[in-house]
């Protein structure tokens, strides 16, 4: 399957999203809560094509919402493998916002999630044969 640099590599996962209005708050911006949604699963699917292996989410690290996100902008979510474990890996999530009709893009939320590999007992099992 390759080094554990070209594994991490292939795995990086990117996702787009258009945000619309029956996504955002009062406020017109998209919800805190459906931003980390989208990152938990971004994140997931990145530890799934990394290990090929039942993933669960075990944790959170710090999430920084550095700019809210307002409806009628595209975001792009882009996950990568940081650092793998025994029996769990940690990936970094960081949500690109982009205008719809400019080529203005920065970073506006960050994180990191951290999962691991389990048997159909849910008992953790080794990342990497």
């Amino acid at each position: 399957m390759g080094t554990l640099e070209e594994r991490i590599a292939k795995s990086e996962t990117h996702i787009f999203k258009a945000v619309f209005p029956s996504t955002t708050n009062h406020y017109d911006t998209l919800f805190g809560g459906t931003a980390l949604q989208l990152m938990d699963e971004v994140s997931f699917i990145c530890a799934t094509r990394f290990s090929r292996k039942k993933m669960v989410t075990i944790s959170t690290g710090q999430i920084d919402f550095k700019k809210a996100i307002p409806a009628g902008t595209l975001i792009e979510l882009v996950a990568r493998i940081i650092n793998v474990g025994n029996t769990s890996c940690k990936i970094h999530v960081d949500i690109f916002m982009e205008q719809m009709y400019s080529e203005q893009r920065e970073i506006v939320v960050s994180g990191t999630f951290s999962f691991v590999a389990v048997d159909e007992d849910k008992k953790p099992v080794k990342i990497l044969d």
